[in-house]
């Protein structure tokens, strides 16, 4: 088995990977490593996410950087600050035994002062996204004239950003005499047309083969109609208890809207786009890291920086509409030597791209029906026996207990408590999933005729007014301007005391104003959940919304406040 001193990494930088239970190289780190460490020029290197693509680079190029000169001798480009923060984070990890060996990460939406006042103090190591550096460049805040490396990770992505004309400007200010390392999962002409233009004579390692998805994954597509994605993603999670998925969106409406969602129907999800500041951004990845949150729903751009192993499901709640992109959403999935599953919401006409994506990844899709709620339920069921079987009782903390629990419930015999106890845990599923219709699309469901199509309709918008009459609407007097999100306003509902978990359903947040629909069972719960609440220091106030007409302060700031809608908030 090869070992890291095998390939001529130093004992001290072997000591940080130990402390990371990093141990045996990937196939990728066994190829590059000693072409680095050999000193050979220009590299390209194609493999997928996943790969260790991040240590290949990374481990060689700290033990080459002269420690005792202060002067950046290593340039990374990444294309986003995630993906900036997250190398620079790993490469800080490999070196944590190397004192005097200092890595700075340069990248928008971080305050620039800060990012100079760190440039001043010298950094041989420089991470950095390609726009906030050709800024410092331009103000004469950094020096890369004496950089010995230069490296494009994910190159692929930076090109498809449009960071082309930075990308140029950022070489113009290199030393003609540099090596340049470029890491890409796939090979489009534009990253072909790059590595002709700066690199000479580069060798090649590829993992895999070239273009191609990563090997241990399973790749399923669904045909449905458009109104019945959301529900179909919503089966698709539920069929798959104890998932840990990234759903990825088009676009950053569309992701909020599908976080927005899931979270009002009782998901543990959440949103990473770009219209989010960085600190949420951490937040929400940090959570989502450390698995205290188990659905990310993002954009391609945001998830670039989400270095996670254990996905389960990678869901293209669209397909990307550049199909090279799915090679990268794939792959977040299936790393490291575990099996994944990558999932395709599609409609009838987009079949055609499923094709077309086959021949890029050179995989089958496997066509499958979205699962019926008998099915469902069933997997659950199954999934909850097998928790059960697996806990370990404390005799200690129960023993005391168990007398008078027994004696409450000697009347009941065994069937009768099986049946309470599924009853107590699955009502509220069975009953989502009671009558549920079969959301395949049908080569035949494309022909249907106009009357069809109004009475299917009818029949939606009358299910829709059946369930807003449990709800009560509620308004707020703060909005977006406070800084109010879908989930402070679930998550104060539901600690409500004595409400446990109050069903929450359309929600619509205004500039200064809010309104939220919960349970009707509930609404002295509801209005003391919010008492002697503040919000950025602004004290909430909340009442009961009229159905006839919005207060004053709604309807001025939204005069469709109490306008149906139904995206949002169907259960």
């Amino acid at each position: 088995m090869t070992t890291f001193s095998d390939l001529g990494i130093k004992d001290e930088i072997i000591q940080g990977l130990d402390s990371l239970g990093i141990v045996t190289p990937t196939q990728i780190q066994t190829e590059v490593i000693p072409l680095l460490l050999g000193k050979q020029g220009d590299l390209i290197s194609l493999a997928q996410t996943g790969t260790g693509k991040t240590a290949a680079f990374g481990l060689p190029l700290i033990q080459l950087t002269e420690y005792s000169n202060r002067s950046t001798q290593i340039l990374i480009l990444c294309p986003t600050r995630e993906l900036c923060v997250q190398v620079a984070r790993d490469l800080q990890d490999y070196a944590k035994n190397i004192r005097k060996l200092k890595i700075l990460s340069i990248y928008g939406g971080a305050r620039i002062e800060q990012q100079m006042q760190a440039l001043r103090k010298g950094a041989q190591i420089i991470v950095a996204t390609p726009g906030r550096l050709n800024d410092l460049i331009r103000r004469g805040k950094v020096d890369i004239s004496h950089i010995r490396y230069v490296v494009f990770d994910e190159a692929d992505e930076m090109l498809q950003m449009g960071f082309q004309d930075e990308i140029n400007a950022i070489l113009e200010q290199t030393p003609a005499q540099k090596n340049t390392l470029l890491f890409s999962a796939t090979m489009p002409r534009e990253v072909a047309a790059i590595a002709g233009k700066y690199m000479t004579d580069p060798a090649e390692v590829t993992v895999g083969k070239r273009n191609a998805g990563a090997e241990n994954v399973l790749h399923e597509y669904y045909t449905v109609h458009h109104h019945n994605r959301y529900p179909t993603l919503k089966r698709l999670l539920d069929n798959a208890p104890g998932n840990y998925s990234i759903v990825f969106c088009r676009t950053r409406l569309e992701t909020q809207e599908v976080a927005n969602k899931l979270i009002q129907d009782n998901y543990n999800a959440d949103a990473l786009h770009g219209d989010l500041s960085q600190a949420q951004r951490d937040l929400v990845m940090g959570k989502f890291r450390s698995k205290h949150l188990q659905i990310l729903v993002a954009t391609d751009v945001a998830a670039r920086g989400l270095d996670v192993n254990d996905l389960t499901h990678v869901v293209n709640y669209n397909l990307p509409d550049d199909f090279a992109n799915y090679t990268h959403r794939s792959g977040r999935t299936g790393r490291a030597g575990r099996k994944g599953i990558s999932v395709a919401i599609i409609n009838p006409r987009e079949r055609y791209k499923i094709r077309e994506i086959e021949k890029k990844i050179k995989k089958k899709f496997i066509q499958c029906q979205v699962p019926s709620g008998t099915v469902i339920c069933q997997k659950q069921l199954l999934n909850l026996v097998d928790t059960v079987s697996k806990v370990e009782v404390d005799s200690a903390q129960i023993d005391p207990l168990y007398t008078e629990v027994a004696e409450l419930l000697a009347s009941y015999d065994r069937e009768e408590l099986i049946k309470k106890f599924l009853s107590l845990e699955f009502n509220q599923l069975l009953e989502y999933y009671r009558n549920a219709p079969d959301l395949n699309a049908k080569d035949r469901d494309r022909g249907k005729g106009e009357h069809e199509k109004r009475d299917g309709r009818r029949k939606l918008q009358t299910r829709h007014t059946d369930r807003n009459q449990q709800f009560t609407r509620f308004f707020l007097n703060v909005g977006r301007r406070d800084g109010i999100m879908p989930q402070r306003l679930i998550g104060t509902i539901n600690g409500a005391p004595g409400g446990g978990r109050i069903k929450v359903g359309k929600i619509e947040i205004m500039r200064n104003s809010a309104l939220i629909e919960a349970d009707s069972k509930y609404i002295p719960q509801v209005l003391s959940a919010f008492q002697a609440i503040t919000i950025n220091g602004k004290p909430v106030s909340i009442e009961v919304a009229s159905k006839k007409r919005a207060p004053k302060s709604a309807a001025k700031g939204n005069p469709r406040f109490f306008k149906g809608n139904n995206k949002a908030g169907r259960k």
